[in-house]
């Protein structure tokens, strides 16, 4: 007996609250989300799942969220998803690509949607957020602000999405400094907050003083590090993270990703859903830089002034962002 498959299905009727209590109108829009970590991670997950509660809301779907790690479980939750009748599926990654490609054709009524990557079917698309434009911003700042020339990223799994929006810091700050050195460290996985902690020290104690996190929840071992060290700070991602630690979280670079969602969401329920990879980033108004008010006095008004410029060139197509898929 798969108990691993009866247990989801129940997690799928406990989230949808298809509990005896309620009666599903069976002719209900049905949206389900699968993400690699937990959504109390007050970033990459947590941006999804309000996307899926934003689209109950707005649309009056029936939503349901389950956590997967592994791609077979990926797999096996796009199918139990479709196979009970959903219309639309995220699966929230670049991870998930694979997973959405086999499955796809065994039900296409269903719509797969893959929160980064490069494949398309007729019913899988992805939808790629150009976090790189704000990270990009955020090596400049670095290199304006850092006294070592040392600055360093952490991240969950060495992911191309992952490691694209490092290189995009890396190549901001270069842009400033060609001389700046840095240094990336892989946890290999999202949720150890003491791993990361510990790779966070570890750059630390190599002269890092500036440090871009994309460790999903694994980010707050980043944030516990840097707060035992004196004159470090370190950036949010994903979701404006500044309050969480606003005394060494000089920024955030944010998605507006449950809008996007919305978006695809609407033209499923239409009908009119075209598969393709849509890229959003500052023209969209889906990526953005978010300063720490609480911080903002530590950059001068000229290095403020000097990344607004560069902000605006992107928007402009001025400056073109490295991206790496």
């Amino acid at each position: 007996m798969n108990y691993n498959r009866i247990l989801f299905v129940l997690l799928v009727c406990l989230v949808s609250a298809c509990g005896p209590r309620e009666e599903i109108n069976q002719d209900a829009f049905k949206v389900g989300l699968l993400t690699p970590g937990p959504v109390s991670d007050a970033g990459w997950n947590a941006g999804a799942y309000e996307g899926l509660v934003l689209i109950k809301k707005e649309l009056d779907a029936v939503i349901s969220q389950v956590e997967t790690k592994t791609p077979a479980e990926f797999e096996q939750g796009f199918r139990d998803y479709a196979s009970g009748g959903y219309h639309l599926i995220f699966g929230h990654g670049f991870e998930f690509q694979d997973a959405a490609a086999a499955v796809a054709p065994d039900f296409p009524q269903t719509v797969f949607i893959t929160t980064s990557g490069t494949t398309v079917r007729d019913n899988v698309a992805p939808v790629v957020f150009e976090i790189e434009q704000a990270t990009f911003l955020l090596g400049m700042l670095s290199a304006k602000q850092t006294k070592t020339r040392k600055i360093g990223a952490v991240g969950g799994v060495e992911i191309p999405s992952v490691k694209s929006s490092f290189d995009a810091f890396r190549a901001g700050a270069v842009s400033v400094n060609p001389d700046i050195q840095f240094v990336a460290s892989y946890i290999g996985n999202w949720e150890d907050i003491g791993a990361a902690k510990e790779a966070t020290l570890a750059l630390i104690d190599q002269g890092v003083d500036f440090i871009f996190h994309n460790a999903d929840a694994a980010g707050l071992g980043v944030f516990h590090a840097v707060q035992e060290r004196k004159g470090v700070f370190v950036f949010g991602s994903n979701k404006d993270q500044n309050a969480i630690a606003p005394n060494v979280i000089l920024a955030s670079a944010v998605l507006s990703i449950p809008n996007a969602m919305l978006t695809v969401a609407q033209e499923v329920k239409a009908g009119v859903f075209k598969a393709s990879i849509r890229r959003l980033g500052m023209k969209e108004n889906v990526v953005s830089l978010n300063i720490n008010p609480a911080l903002r006095n530590r950059i001068p008004e000229e290095v403020w002034a000097f990344i607004e410029t560069a902000r605006q060139q992107i928007l402009t197509g001025e400056l073109v962002v490295p991206k790496g898929f």
